[in-house]
């Protein structure tokens, strides 16, 4: 049994117009399957609906360069847009011609894990309560409601692995694991690059992360991996202004999250601002919980000489790990979310409202925003902290009376820490509790949407 392919020319040669792709990969640069796709964009197959995270940033070695193609039909996704980055799919979205089903990221991943399981539906607690439920089945299962999904199945996936043989196991490196193995699973021809083809025998068994049997070709990639980061889209050191004075900074927001973590507790931390907590915990005893699938990662890294490709946080930032950490795939990772084993959860947000609701995915409508993992970690137990800034960049109200986005979740917030104030949800309404250094518990209130009523000693943030 050999199933090495010469060239990934040859290993994507059958696939014909209106096929299902699945894309494997995370964030932006991280371990995709390049050579695939772009023999695939030179192939010229059209109709294609593909499944993935998302399609990337414009001239991204990813899906985005398919659409780019105008070979995109429908995409099944966890984002579809990104704010500030216009793409060839987002116009292709706003004009109609791309067909986008969004989808949480764990239950994109669950989904395509069952479609390889042979189950072909089963119930989640993950988006009720959201628009992505409006006209979906609903059952209570001990008093709570699910809503039910239904399995994924493709036709090819494009995968991306350190090692692979010709049996067809696969040994991935660090958080690289992600998506891969439920694509997999749920693929008729799951294709995998490589940056090296042994012989059977030299990954040791138990370092095949994806049995041969789930895989069907393997080729060596053509494409020279890049290390890329994500741009700061506003430097951390730079605080807005408020009635003339400087309010906290982005990294003096995240600062005061860190605060709120419990010690032995382990922490799961959003895109943006709540990844900056990592650097304020230092030394700290948590644990924290990355979706593309790392648990005990540490502070990010920015010197060359420290990084390694393969160990990175959900924004694709490079981390150090601290001793005891572990890597799986993102099945296992929400598993982790949705089991209840995450103790607190830190988001950035659009808004807040009076009933502890969050809005975080959409700025437009529900076809055009990033979902990514935020309604499967809600689905969870723990403590769910927003970190923003306390208005938006045009000066409007983030902490609403009632969100005017689509929501993320229903009366889960916990506490929300601004530039101007910290806010405890208390069971029945939110109250403040700390303030800016240089501002009064009477500004920040007149600053705010929502009602807000000023605990007995109101302090200053530090």
């Amino acid at each position: 049994m050999d199933k090495v392919f010469a060239s990934p020319e040859q290993a994507i040669a059958d696939i014909a117009d209106g096929a299902t792709i699945a894309i494997a990969g995370f964030s932006v640069g991280h371990r995709f399957a390049t050579s695939l796709i772009l023999a695939l964009r030179d192939k010229g197959t059209r109709e294609l609906c593909v499944v993935c995270n998302s399609l990337g940033d414009p001239g991204a070695t990813r899906g985005q360069i398919l659409a780019e193609n105008r070979q995109v039909k429908k995409l099944i996704a966890a984002f579809s847009v990104r704010p500030g980055t216009p793409t060839a799919s987002e116009e292709q979205i706003g004009a109609g011609e791309l067909e986008v089903e969004l989808v949480p990221q764990g239950i994109l991943v669950e989904r395509c894990r069952a479609g390889g399981a042979g189950i072909p539906a089963f119930y989640s607690p993950t988006s009720v309560g959201t628009d992505l439920v409006k006209g979906r089945e609903i059952r209570e299962f001990d008093g709570k409601p699910h809503v039910l999904e239904y399995a994924i199945h493709v036709d090819y996936a494009f995968l991306r692995g350190y090692r692979g043989d010709r049996l067809g196991n696969v040994q991935f490196r660090g958080g690289s694991q992600n998506f891969n193995p439920s694509f997999a699973k749920a693929a008729r021809v799951a294709i995998v690059e490589v940056d090296e083809i042994v012989e059977p025998g030299v990954i040791p068994p138990e370092l095949i992360d994806l049995p041969g049997i789930f895989v069907s070709r393997v080729v060596k990639t053509t494409q020279k991996f890049d290390l890329w980061r994500r741009p700061e889209r506003r430097p951390s050191d730079k605080p807005r202004l408020y009635n003339g004075k400087p309010a906290l900074t982005r990294a003096g927001i995240a600062k005061n999250a860190a605060r709120l973590v419990k010690d032995g507790s382990y922490v799961n931390l959003g895109v943006g601002i709540p990844t900056m907590v990592s650097n304020y915990l230092v030394g700290r005893d948590v644990i924290l919980h990355a979706e593309n699938g790392v648990l005990g990662y540490g502070h990010m890294l920015t010197e060359e000489n420290e990084i390694d490709p393969d160990i990175y946080n959900a924004a694709g930032q490079f981390v150090s790990l601290k001793p005891g950490a572990s890597f799986f795939d993102s099945v296992t990772s929400f598993e982790m979310a949705r089991g209840g084993r995450i103790d607190t959860v830190i988001l950035g947000a659009y808004e807040v409202d009076r009933t502890a609701s969050v809005a975080n995915w959409s700025t437009a409508d529900a076809k055009r925003g990033g979902i990514g993992g935020a309604m499967d970690l809600l689905s969870g137990k723990g403590d769910l902290v927003i970190v923003m800034e306390h208005t938006d960049s045009k000066g409007r109200p983030k902490l609403r009376k009632q969100c005017t986005y689509p929501l993320t979740g229903k009366g889960c917030v916990t506490y929300v820490v601004t530039d101007l104030a910290l806010l405890r949800w208390d069971g029945a309404r939110f109250v403040l509790d700390e303030v800016a250094p240089g501002f009064t518990p009477q500004e920040v209130i007149a600053l705010t949407e929502m009602d807000l009523t000023a605990g007995p000693d109101v302090r200053a943030m530090a």
